[in-house]
């Protein structure tokens, strides 16, 4: 039996975790009465007690807990934006290669991955690893998202004013164009050059579309979209979670339309590729609050225990 404390688990992403855990029969979740869960004493007593402790917390806060740990034994997942560039902290996204998932067996130390970062690294990290696409290439990417990722602030916004014109439609956000997500998406691809990110948020709860457009002829190897489909293919071959789709879309397309929601309520990311000869749209589809937070975490968790990364999910 593990003994999990999940330390935030009144967050948007915390409860999803709970969720997830509360049914297992091998898992004994360590939670706090509410007058506690910010008492540094009782967290310090749970995080040094526990097998595994996932941070839900901002950045600060997360930084704080992490310090709190003096059990050797215990592994810790923050799920904030605090540890993801640290070399210390295993970047916890396994199918990007078996190095990754090798260093989330081994690390007590794992930090998850932030939601758009992980459909963008999904579709880059494949290519700039391979050299297909140099790491000076000047990539832009767009991300579609569910307002849950605004955690319960924006939330509480949409809730309560979600029927204005102007939230009715998507909205542009981080417009200076400096994203929280960047600086792992800069390191894990292995970019010289940050990548022109425009995030968008959108009227739905849940579900998030990726794209990253590529312009052939700038690659370091000429390849058609066709092409750069069957190289995923094979890439992601042996991955469950990652699922490459047809090439065009085909019969995920509705009316010609490829819609954000389908992965919601699953760990699936998604893989589209589209385009021709001369240029090519990659397109990856995932619940920012599935592998894009909660599901990534328990997946985490459950290779760094050496369980089936699946149960749960």
């Amino acid at each position: 039996m593990y003994k999990v404390f999940v330390d935030g688990s009144a967050g948007t992403t915390g409860l999803q975790i709970l969720q997830r855990l509360e049914k297992r029969n091998d898992i004994e979740l360590i939670v706090l009465p509410d007058e506690l869960r910010k008492d540094e004493r009782a967290k310090k007593e749970a995080i040094n007690k526990s097998d595994v402790t996932i941070l839900c917390l901002p950045d600060e806060a997360a930084k704080a807990s992490v310090a709190l740990c003096e059990n050797e034994n215990t592994i810790i997942i923050d799920a904030s934006t605090a540890h993801r560039t640290n070399e210390s902290f295993a970047y916890g996204f396994a199918e990007l290669s078996p190095e990754f998932r090798n260093k989330i067996k081994t690390s007590k130390r794992i930090a998850n991955p932030g939601c758009h970062a992980s459909g963008f690294c999904a579709a880059v990290y494949p290519l700039t690893a391979s050299g297909i696409m140099g790491k000076d290439y000047p990539v832009t990417a767009s991300s579609i998202t569910g307002y849950s990722g605004g955690g319960k602030s924006m939330i509480a916004d949409y809730n309560e004013n979600g029927q204005k014109e102007s939230m009715c439609s998507p909205r542009f956000y981080s417009l200076n164009l400096t994203h929280k997500h960047l600086p792992e998406m800069s390191k894990v691809c292995s970019l010289e050059n940050a990548p022109v990110f425009t995030p968008i948020v959108s009227k739905i709860y849940n579900g998030m579309l990726v794209s990253i457009p590529i312009v052939n002829r700038l690659l370091n190897k000429k390849m058609t979209a066709e092409e750069i489909h069957g190289f995923y293919k094979e890439y992601y071959k042996n991955e469950y979670f990652v699922r490459v789709m047809p090439f065009g879309g085909k019969e995920a397309l509705e009316n010609g339309f490829l819609p954000a929601t389908e992965c919601n309520g699953t760990n699936f990311l998604d893989i589209f590729v589209f385009g021709n000869e001369s240029q090519t749209l990659v397109v990856s589809r995932l619940d920012n609050l599935g592998k894009g937070a909660s599901g990534a975490a328990v997946q985490n968790m459950n290779i760094a225990l050496g369980l089936d990364e699946k149960i749960s999910l």
